[in-house]
């Protein structure tokens, strides 16, 4: 059964958000903090992975993601305290190390 992750990025706390939908979180994380993909996360520095919900349904997760997308900020904001309060970044807690951030990894 293949795993997908809704997920939320911020620049930092209270900071500016981006809100993505993967099959490999750490994968995309790693994309992000390496600024691979020229768009708007690269353009303001938006890498710390502050909130994630994992499903086994794409079209949940698509919708889900599409759901957050036109919640107002401060929903949003809510649903990242509600487990993140301190807005640390969860790439390390879940499975993310400085070896894979490196250039060859992925």
């Amino acid at each position: 059964m293949k795993n997908y992750y809704v997920y939320m990025l911020a620049s930092g706390k209270n900071g500016t958000l981006y809100i993505g939908v993967t099959n490999n979180l750490i994968r995309r994380v790693v994309e992000h903090k390496r600024k691979i993909m020229r768009g708007f996360t690269k353009r303001y520095y938006i890498d710390k992975l502050v909130w994630y919900e994992q499903t086994n349904d794409i079209r949940f997760a698509i919708q889900k993601e599409n759901q957050l997308k036109n919640w107002p900020r401060k929903w949003k904001v809510r649903e990242i305290e509600k487990e993140n309060s301190e807005w640390k970044d969860l790439f390390f807690e879940i499975g993310g190390s400085e070896e894979l951030l490196k250039e060859n990894m992925f």
